[in-house]
């Protein structure tokens, strides 16, 4: 039997609520909300109004929609696609889904972490449908979150399989064998090319890489600490080394003495300093961000301005 990686959450029916209010919504769960609820609404009034000659809705897929390799493809499409839907269910039942399961991951994972797993599925749904979906059916232009809401889908399933999901606000279902009807179903309409309209390798992409992330993830390799520490590394190499020596002073003697010393003592402080991130970033990575206690946060804070100089 699996183990439940968040016992104190125990093993009620998964109900979200809206009724803490829209305040209380996790900070990436409500930017994505917002994000792609503005983006549609802004093609659905503007749309059809025109840029170039062109109707703006035109010029907005052919630059931002995920577009075939053997047409139109631009790398940053492979972000961009994630926040365009075509019509009001399509954007529904996404934002809806986003909703109801990432609620509990952002919460228990924190909003980095969280981020850093949606985009990171959104993408690899995206090089599924450019690489494989060909193979099965003619390349069309891809729009919309489904990628990564799979992705999130699958990952609720891996943490939480035992817990009971209401199936159309009536009957309770657990998560796994929800998640898995789903995982069949796309794989059985994917491979019969069925026309349908739905990029269902782009679907099946994000959940494979949803699995793969959280395999990972479970045996201590966390991609959103390695690009943590990756950014820092990079900053940290932005910034250029200044050494200063006064007017009559004796540049042999302060060359490398006093200059030596006192970076040695500095890389101390950093070694001391990044000893507790890590451990402040062990503690996110079981519990959360909501677990950190104030000066943990304070501790964090600090860090990301001192370990970039």
């Amino acid at each position: 039997m699996p183990i439940d990686p968040y016992p104190h959450r125990g093993s009620h029916y998964y109900r979200p609520s809206f009724f803490g209010g829209f305040a209380y919504f996790p900070p990436v769960i409500k930017w994505l909300l917002l994000s792609n609820t503005g983006i549609w609404l802004f093609m659905l009034f503007f749309g059809r109004f025109s840029a170039g000659g062109y109707p703006i809705s035109y010029v907005i897929y052919d630059l931002f929609a995920l577009n075939p390799l053997s047409g139109g493809f631009k790398l940053w499409q492979l972000v961009t696609y994630l926040f365009i839907h075509g019509g009001f269910l399509h954007l529904f039942f996404n934002m809806f889904a986003l909703w109801m399961f990432g609620m509990q991951l952002e919460n228990d994972w924190g909003s980095r972490k969280f981020l850093t797993f949606y985009m990171t599925t959104g993408i690899g749904a995206g090089l599924s449908n450019l690489f494989i979906a060909p193979l099965f059916a003619p390349p069309v232009a891809t729009i919309g979150a489904s990628g990564a809401i799979y992705g999130v889908l699958i990952a609720f399933g891996m943490l939480y399989p035992d817990q009971p999901i209401y199936l159309y606000f009536l009957l309770p279902i657990k998560a796994k064998y929800f998640v898995a009807f789903y995982i069949m179903l796309e794989l059985f309409s994917g491979v019969t090319g069925t026309s349908d309209g739905i990029a269902h390798f782009a679907h099946l992409g994000g959940a494979l890489v949803g699995f793969i992330y959280i395999l990972l993830d479970q045996k201590g390799y966390s991609l959103d600490e390695y690009l943590m520490r990756l950014k820092a590394w990079l900053e940290s190499r932005r910034k250029p080394s200044l050494r200063v020596f006064h007017r009559n002073e004796e540049i042999t003697d302060a060359k490398f003495e006093d200059v030596d010393e006192s970076r040695q003592r500095r890389d101390k402080e950093k070694e001391k300093l990044q000893q507790r991130v890590d451990e402040i970033l062990d503690k996110i990575s079981k519990s959360g961000y909501a677990s950190l206690t104030e000066e943990e946060k304070r501790i964090l804070f600090e860090a990301s301005k001192k370990l970039d100089t």
